[in-house]
């Protein structure tokens, strides 16, 4: 018969703990799957509504993007756009387009509240929805692209036909060849849009071609959108049942018991829209660029080149998602670079001038084609202020001009001083010893020198300076 040792006690124990970190391991396992099966039945059951308030531009490209992909995460039955623009960007119209079409969430987007519109941008978006609402007393419409309205620089047009821009057929076509080209980009795309989800492609060509606009009753009727509801409850009451097209096929939208779920603007897509603006992104720019010259100006003052660099970064990256005219910011850099260079090297005003003249040509053209130029009273206001910097500059350095010397043998020339002694008669001169600026000096002199005497410097020689009598002691 085959004897068996007993298990020792400690490798019972290791035992036991295995088992136990298994079974641990196990229920964590199977409480974090049910936790993601219950998490995506209750996405299941929402409706993620965002929110676009406002110019469309890069920060509201970031927030849309980043909510429509995290529902595609979660499994959200659908996302509601609630939509209130005058317009924006046409890169960051065409981004959000691009998630909206490749996302395989279906995309409802609701001009709301009452009042609303969605302006040129906005009548895009809603064209590439898949399901496009509007409340009671708002508007669509005005898509024809700013930019034809004429940028700097852009050729001059060419004589106009009797009908005006038109073409025989009535429609609009532009008056110059960038118009055109424009223009039918425009249209093609916008037609594209109304074909794929079975809208009125015509009234969207005259909407780009014509400015036109249309209230969310007529739009209705013109089958430019779907739904009219006057809340979110009630559209989502109305679009239960249809059938839209998503990026993975064909889907009948179950809406009607969805939970509304809200997610806000957090605060990166709040930066990102103050420092995207153009105008502070100017301001960014110009801050920046000072901010550097005085701390190399002041090594070691540290608050200019901190506050300096991080605004030249922040500037750098609004200019990065902006449209910017590359041209009309090298002209800045130049005209700011003359501007400080008038206080170190005085030219009378002639880098001053360039300078601004150079500033305020850049920062017309900076924002060109972007949509959304730099105000034209903030540059004329940083030109006023460059303007002053400048003659306060030449002001100096004409006073300091007209201002004696304050220190080194210049100083000495014309100074005052006292005779110590009765200076001795070598050949034809006179030597001695004189007190200037509490300082004792050799000292000649072609004249008769006694002690106590007043004399002027007028010549300096190392360390003996020439004198002459002002007021000889009796």
């Amino acid at each position: 018969m085959q004897d068996f040792k007993p298990v020792s006690s400690t490798r019972a124990k290791r035992l036991k703990i295995w088992g136990a970190t298994l079974v641990a391991g196990l229920a964590l396992a199977l409480g974090s799957l049910l936790h993601q099966v219950h998490a995506e039945q209750e996405a299941s059951g929402t409706a993620l509504v965002l929110t676009i308030d406002g110019a469309i531009g890069p920060a509201t490209m970031d927030y849309i993007t980043r909510g429509i992909r995290q529902a595609e995460a979660d499994g959200t039955a659908l996302v509601v756009l609630e939509m209130d623009t005058p317009g924006g960007l046409m890169d960051s119209m065409r981004d959000i387009i691009k998630v909206i079409l490749s996302s395989d969430v279906p995309v409802a987007t609701y001009v709301s509240p009452q009042g609303a519109r969605a302006a040129s941008a906005g009548t895009y978006i809603l064209y590439a929805s898949h399901i496009a609402a509007m409340a009671p007393a708002t508007n669509l419409g005005s898509a024809t692209p700013v930019q034809m309205g004429g940028l700097p620089g852009s050729p001059e047009p060419e004589p106009e036909p009797a009908n005006g821009d038109q073409n025989e057929d009535g429609k609009r076509r532009g008056n110059t060849a960038m118009e055109r080209k424009v223009l039918e980009d425009a249209v093609s795309y916008i037609r594209g849009l109304a074909e794929r989800h079975g809208r009125n492609a015509d009234w969207a060509e005259e909407a780009v071609r014509e400015a036109v606009n249309l209230s969310a009753n007529a739009a209705l009727e013109q089958n430019v959108i779907d739904v009219v509801a006057p809340s979110l409850g009630d559209l989502l009451r109305q679009i239960d049942g249809r059938t839209v097209r998503t990026a993975r096929g064909d889907l009948v939208l179950a809406t009607s018991s969805l939970a509304l779920v809200r997610s806000q603007p957090d605060w990166r897509t709040r930066l990102l829209s103050v420092i995207t603006d153009p105008n502070v992104a100017y301001f960014l720019m110009i801050i920046g660029f000072y901010g550097i010259i005085f701390e190399l100006a002041n090594p070691g003052a540290v608050v200019p080149g901190v506050i300096g660099a991080i605004s030249l970064i922040l500037a750098l990256f609004a200019f990065q998602v902006l449209s910017v005219n590359y041209a009309g910011l090298a002209l800045i850099l130049l005209g700011l670079a003359f501007i400080v260079g008038e206080a170190f090297v005085p030219s009378f005003g002639i880098l001053g001038v360039g300078g601004i003249v150079a500033f305020v040509t850049g920062s017309v053209i900076l924002m060109d084609g972007s949509h959304r130029d730099i105000s034209l009273p903030t540059i004329g206001g940083t030109a006023v202020v460059a303007a002053g910097f400048i003659l306060w500059t030449v002001t100096k350095f004409i006073g300091l001009r007209r201002k004696g010397p304050v220190s080194g043998s210049e100083l000495m020339i014309r100074e005052h001083g006292l005779a110590l002694e009765n200076f001795a008669q070598e050949r034809d001169q006179y030597r001695g010893h004189v007190r200037l600026n509490g300082e004792r000096w050799n000292a000649i002199c072609s004249n008769p020198v006694g002690e106590g005497d007043s004399v002027r410097v007028m010549a300096m020689d190392g360390l003996t300076v020439t004198v002459e009598v002002l007021d000889a002691h009796r």
